[in-house]
C-alpha cells in the first residue's frame, strides 16, 4: 500500500488525548489522515459504513487503528474482540494506545488479536518520541494490506 494513502482511524474517547496524541503524530511528521471514534460501539459503526458513517461507504477502510482500551459504551477489549473475529476486519492492523500498565490488559490484548501494545507516556516529548517510532514501524516499514 502507498504510504500516503494510509488512513489512521483512532478509538479514543479522551478530547485531551485525542488532541496531545495528533499534535504529537503531526510532530512526528506523520501528514496522514485521522479520523477518531468515541467507543467501540463508533468503531464499529465506522467499519460497517452504518448510521452516521453511511457517507463513507465508498470510501476505503482504515489501514491501522489505534485503540484505547478504556471508553465508555463499549470498551477497547470487546471491540477488538468482535473486530477479530469479523472476516472483513481482522486484516486491519490494531494497535493499542492506552495509558493502562496493567499485565492482564496486555496479555487479553494480545490474546485477542492486537498486533501491538503501546501506553501513552505522560511527557509529551515521550509521546512525540513514541509517535515517530510508530510512523517509521507501522507506516514506513510494515507492508500493510489494502482491506477494501
Amino acid at each position: 500500500m502507498d504510504r500516503k494513502r494510509i488512513k489512521i482511524l483512532m478509538a479514543e474517547d479522551d478530547d485531551d488525548d485525542f488532541l496531545l496524541t495528533s499534535e504529537a503524530l503531526a510532530e512526528a511528521n506523520v501528514v496522514n489522515p485521522i479520523d477518531r471514534v468515541l467507543n467501540g460501539v463508533e468503531l464499529l459503526a465506522y467499519l460497517k459504513r452504518e448510521e452516521k458513517y453511511t457517507y463513507l461507504k465508498k470510501e476505503p477502510l482504515p489501514s491501522i487503528i489505534l485503540l484505547d482500551l478504556n471508553m465508555p459504551k463499549m470498551d477497547g477489549r470487546e471491540a477488538l474482540e468482535i473486530l477479530r473475529k469479523d472476516k472483513a476486519f481482522r486484516k486491519i492492523p490494531v494497535i493499542i494506545l492506552t495509558t493502562s500498565r496493567a499485565q492482564e490488559d496486555i496479555l487479553k490484548s494480545y490474546d485477542a488479536g492486537c498486533n501491538s501494545y503501546l501506553r501513552k507516556p505522560i511527557k509529551f516529548e515521550d509521546l512525540i518520541k513514541l509517535m515517530i517510532s510508530f510512523k517509521k514501524f507501522w507506516i514506513e516499514i510494515v507492508q500493510i494490506p489494502d482491506v477494501i
